[in-house]
């Protein structure tokens, strides 16, 4: 069996990619002051439970967890609009206003755009004499698609790009009890990124007040919510979340998953040579390499998860990855099986918070990854340039994989 993990040196922080773990599936780490979940049952529960497992984890941040200095306060990054942090009933209305945007009718009639601008990039790339997959194809690629349906400007994507880098490439771990100075360092490159964002989205916003367009960004600056419109801050914070989710996903789904084909040749021939394959590689990369890992819940009430009692008013860590290769769910979960059926990761989340962006990462990713297929054969990583992982322990996925 491949060891992916020793074959492409993937980072010690993803440690959910190691073996399941002993100690049982809710822990407590006194050391960051955090429950930590790693089982799928466990994990089902808390994503479909959201009255007791809150979102709004903005709400036990201390004041003292912002960067140090008077430019920052808590007030300044309010979560009014922002979905990922939001519970119901709120949380619903401002999610239907965007559900249009995801129709099967509107995703299907991306197709040949997003055909089109794969390979309008790689001829680009082709230019160049090299392919490094992340700046070329994963990365451009989803955020053209995004921005144009939002109606900013796709040309404006190496701000986008320094603003992602900023708010989730962190090396470290979270912790409620202590911070390093580079911990530090990283939350304030953080908070000065979302700053920038908010103020470049909130000028768009202005803009479509003025001069509304045929653009998902007029749609939610007309939008009314209870008969009233809604505020800038909640538009600005919502466009902030389907801009940066856009593409984010994309991007992590389609280098993760031509890793695979690296990894595992025998794989990658199966589909060369039968392309309706293609959809279950996607599915098993997502469940293999997950591409968000982790994400963070607070509890309303105390409760208890998987025999453990958890009291109210805590943090707690939801480690998608793991649960993904939980072995009570999963056969075999370190073996790369695009067969798997049933197949039911969590990749894309689950309950209210699935993510809306789903049927538009796995088409961009089937339609990239078929034309990639036909322009590469084979379709394998260059051993002379490593690749390279995004640090941080909540994401999966690489920031440079060069294609020999």
């Amino acid at each position: 069996m491949v060891d992916i993990i020793e074959r492409y040196n993937i980072p010690p922080q993803k440690f959910w990619l190691r073996e399941p773990r002993a100690t049982g599936p809710v822990q407590f780490d006194a050391q960051s002051g955090l429950w930590n979940v790693y089982g799928y049952p466990e994990l089902q529960e808390i994503l479909g439970d959201p009255a007791t497992f809150s979102s709004d984890t903005m709400r036990l941040v201390p004041k003292d967890a912002m960067p140090a200095g008077d430019d920052f306060s808590l007030e300044d990054f309010s979560m009014e609009g922002f979905l990922p942090q939001m519970d119901p009933p709120e949380h619903g209305k401002l999610r239907k206003l965007a559900a249009h945007a995801f129709t099967p009718k509107v995703i299907a009639g991306l197709e040949p755009t997003i055909a089109a601008l794969t390979h309008e990039l790689l001829d680009a790339a082709g230019g160049r004499g090299r392919l490094e997959l992340v700046t070329d194809l994963a990365y451009p690629l989803p955020v053209i698609v995004i921005a144009d349906l939002l109606g900013v400007p796709s040309d404006d994507r190496p701000l986008f790009k320094r603003w992602a880098d900023a708010m989730f490439e962190r090396d470290g771990g979270v912790s409620l009890t202590e911070r390093s100075e580079k911990q530090e360092a990283e939350a304030r490159s953080s908070m000065n990124a979302w700053k920038e964002m908010a103020a470049y989205l909130a000028g768009h916003v202005a803009e479509r007040r003025r001069r509304p367009r045929a653009d998902l960004l007029t749609k939610l600056v007309e939008a009314e919510v209870d008969g009233a419109r809604l505020p800038d801050a909640q538009v600005v914070n919502f466009a902030t979340v389907l801009l940066l989710a856009g593409h984010i996903t994309t991007t992590m789904l389609l280098g993760n998953t031509v890793l695979c084909l690296d990894a595992f040749p025998e794989q990658q021939a199966r589909a060369r040579a039968d392309r309706s394959l293609i959809p279950g590689l996607i599915e098993e990369s997502l469940r293999y390499l997950t591409p968000f890992a982790g994400l963070a819940r607070t509890t309303t009430r105390e409760t208890t998860l998987g025999g453990v009692t958890i009291p109210a008013d805590q943090f707690v860590m939801v480690w998608i990855g793991a649960a993904n290769r939980d072995p009570r769910r999963f056969p075999e979960p370190a073996v790369f099986d695009p067969g798997r059926d049933p197949n039911p990761h969590l990749g894309f989340g689950r309950g209210i918070h699935f993510c809306m962006g789903a049927p538009l990462a796995r088409l961009e990713g089937r339609v990239a990854l078929n034309i990639l297929l036909d322009r590469f054969d084979p379709l394998r990583t260059d051993p002379g340039d490593p690749v390279d992982f995004l640090p941080s322990p909540t994401m999966t996925g690489v920031r440079r994989l060069t294609l020999a």
